[in-house]
């Protein structure tokens, strides 16, 4: 089972002329890269799975928590066994409050009675609650100073 010196320099010939591709990093491996800034918020206590859960994020207090058009960004999401989770990518580091509301019905506003209470479920970031009226911003804002940072709201039903 001994090799000849010409039958080893063939195979090495042979071997060198085999094409190597080392892996793209991203393009053969399975885990994809994370956002650079994230914020992921899992909202819980959802009466039931209907609709969906919108939630916006606010770098100030100015439009918190009822003017969407004054958010950073809205993102809506599916509820599966009453959770959901909402995620906001490539935020500058800041402050930001997070509200959330339960959309049951997919009109993609908060419905309220006629005293202006809603008839959906409700929340904001560190839970915070309003004393009559949504909570202040200043109840719900955080420091966020960039990577990856993991929120936790409860739904509130009134």
């Amino acid at each position: 089972m001994f090799m000849t010196i010409p039958k080893i320099f063939l195979l090495a010939i042979a071997l060198a002329t085999v094409p190597f591709h080392a892996p793209v990093p991203g393009k053969h491996t399975q885990a994809q890269p994370s956002p650079e800034n994230l914020i992921r918020v899992e909202i819980g206590g959802f009466r039931n799975d209907k609709g969906q859960v919108v939630c916006s994020i606010y770098s100030s207090a100015d439009g918190f928590p009822k003017i969407g058009d004054k958010a950073v960004t809205i993102v809506k999401s599916p509820i599966l066994n009453g959770h959901a989770v909402c995620e906001f990518p490539g935020l500058k580091p800041g402050t930001y409050a997070v509200s959330v509301f339960h959309d049951e019905n997919s009109n993609g506003k908060l419905d309220t009675n006629f005293m202006g209470m809603p008839r959906e479920g409700v929340g904001a970031s560190n839970n915070a609650k309003g004393h009559f009226g949504p909570p202040k911003f200043d109840a719900a804002k955080f420091s966020f100073s960039g990577g990856r940072l993991d929120l936790k709201i409860s739904i509130i039903y009134l």
